[in-house]
């Protein structure tokens, strides 16, 4: 393995041991936004060669299931998804991983650059189930509650930004002052439940989308919800979004390095988990191999 990026999941399972019924009960390695080279193939394996550089999809389904057949494999009761209990994760020198979940990079594609592939299938696959194109006005909710954060996104291409507050009703009418018209979509990838009540209640969202797993129930306004139409959908990592996602890179239409706030060698993995469990950087880095920065 050559380049690993730390998330939320990752800190929370180091922290706290467990994600809601995903319990760790044994030492386990963390880490699934990663990207290697190649060092020993399978014999069957035919679209790759020892020496390429691969950006790797975490997540192994059964592939014999109706939803993997379906090709919803995200849904896959038996999947093998790295860093979830009790599957070891890809923060090490070497890593096993099937063949057709690894993505081989571009010669201009950095292994730092492969591994942005797991979040960023994330969005593309909540973009997907919202039907976002071209003139949809998107609400985002969770760049956290800090002003430097919404400043980095500002900077990362939002149209607009701002700190929520306490207030929906005044929140409504902040939304509407900077977008000069309410968005028709919502992306919420907070999980907080006043969030979800917030973009059901006082915006004019005809869709919301849930990308942030907060606590296992929250009330929500159903009634108000089923009265103006607004459809509610999940979003479970991402399905068939990693050839979207490296496109995206590759051709430069989104630019990820710029996430990269800090990078620590193998060696300092406590130090880079402290730094992500700070809030002080954006996305940390943690190279496992020479090559990580290539």
């Amino acid at each position: 393995m050559q380049a690993v990026g730390i998330c939320g999941s990752d800190v929370h399972y180091w922290k706290r041991g467990c994600i809601g019924d995903f319990v760790v009960r044994a030492p386990m390695i963390l880490g699934h936004e990663s990207a290697g080279k190649v060092v020993k193939l399978g014999p069957n394996v035919k679209h790759l060669k020892e020496g390429d550089r691969v950006t790797i999809e975490p997540g192994v389904p059964c592939r014999r299931c109706d939803f993997c057949k379906s090709g919803r494999y995200n849904l896959c009761a038996d999947v093998q998804f790295l860093a979830t209990p009790p599957v070891h994760g890809s923060i090490s020198k070497y890593h096993t991983h099937a063949a057709d979940f690894c993505f081989k990079l571009p010669d201009h594609v950095s292994y730092e650059e492969g591994a942005f592939c797991e979040p960023l299938g994330v969005g593309v696959h909540a973009c997907r189930r919202a039907g976002v194109t071209v003139g949809s006005k998107v609400f985002i909710t969770g760049a956290d509650i800090s002003q430097s954060r919404l400043d980095f996104a500002k900077s990362m291409g939002a149209d607009s930004v701002f700190l929520a507050d306490n207030d929906p009703q005044k929140t409504a009418k902040i939304i509407e002052q900077k977008f000069g018209c309410m968005p028709n979509i919502s992306i919420e990838c907070t999980g907080a439940e006043s969030c979800i009540q917030s973009v059901i209640y006082h915006l004019e969202v005809l869709l919301c989308i849930l990308v942030g797993l907060g606590k296992p129930l929250a009330q929500l306004p159903v009634v108000n919800a089923a009265v103006r139409e607004v459809d509610i959908r999940g979003v479970f990592r991402y399905v068939n979004c990693y050839p979207a996602a490296l496109s995206l890179i590759a051709s430069g239409r989104i630019q990820v390095k710029p996430l990269i706030t800090h990078r620590f060698d193998l060696q300092e993995a406590v130090k880079a988990f402290e730094m992500a469990e700070s809030g002080e950087a954006i996305k940390v880095m943690i190279h496992c191999g020479r090559d990580a920065k290539d």
